[in-house]
């Protein structure tokens, strides 16, 4: 569980339950999502993609970004050594990974992106002895590369996944600018 205070309000970051995949299945069925997680369709799917990171002990796990109470986000946090991130840069043990959706429409546009992840950020790089934050967000989601740029995250390069063009995108625990 991650924790932390944001200019928007108390942010809790919990553990993922079986009970919050129809929430999960509604945001990943919203078309702006699809367009970049790629995960519309039956419930069926959204349980195959979330249920393997509830498993204790996996190198990937899932939570329900809360703010203020209300579910707002859904977060991967993840071991890039044990990730096909690691083909791509030369990772260290300790670089975390991260996966952010915005769920409600209402919580997307208005910066909110940017203080959550500058919070989760802060929280793993302090609470968790990793020394660096990746994210591989698409090239075409430019509200994404905004929000991470502005939470402090500098692109390292673009990289070709086999799924997408994504930018390189690492903060370490050096002084933010900006």
């Amino acid at each position: 569980m991650i924790a932390a205070d944001t200019g928007a309000g108390g942010l809790l970051l919990r553990p993922v339950t079986e009970a919050d995949l129809p929430l999960l299945t509604g945001w990943m069925n919203d078309p702006a999502v699809d367009a970049f997680w790629e995960l519309a369709g039956p419930p069926e799917r959204t349980a195959a993609h979330v249920r393997p990171q509830l498993a204790p002990g996996g190198p990937s796990r899932a939570y329900l970004g809360e703010l203020a109470g209300e579910p707002v986000s859904y977060w991967e946090v993840y071991q890039v050594l044990e990730d096909r991130l690691a083909d791509y840069y030369p990772a260290e043990p300790g670089d975390l990974g991260v996966h952010l959706l915005l769920g409600p429409p209402g919580a997307r546009g208005r910066g909110l992106g940017a203080v959550l992840i500058d919070a989760v950020a802060g929280a793993l790089l302090t609470g968790t002895g990793c020394e660096r934050v990746v994210a591989e967000p698409d090239v075409r989601n430019t509200a994404s590369l905004r929000a991470f740029a502005r939470a402090g995250f500098r692109i390292e390069r673009e990289i070709r996944l086999p799924e997408k063009r994504a930018a390189l995108m690492v903060r370490g625990r050096e002084p933010r600018r900006g």
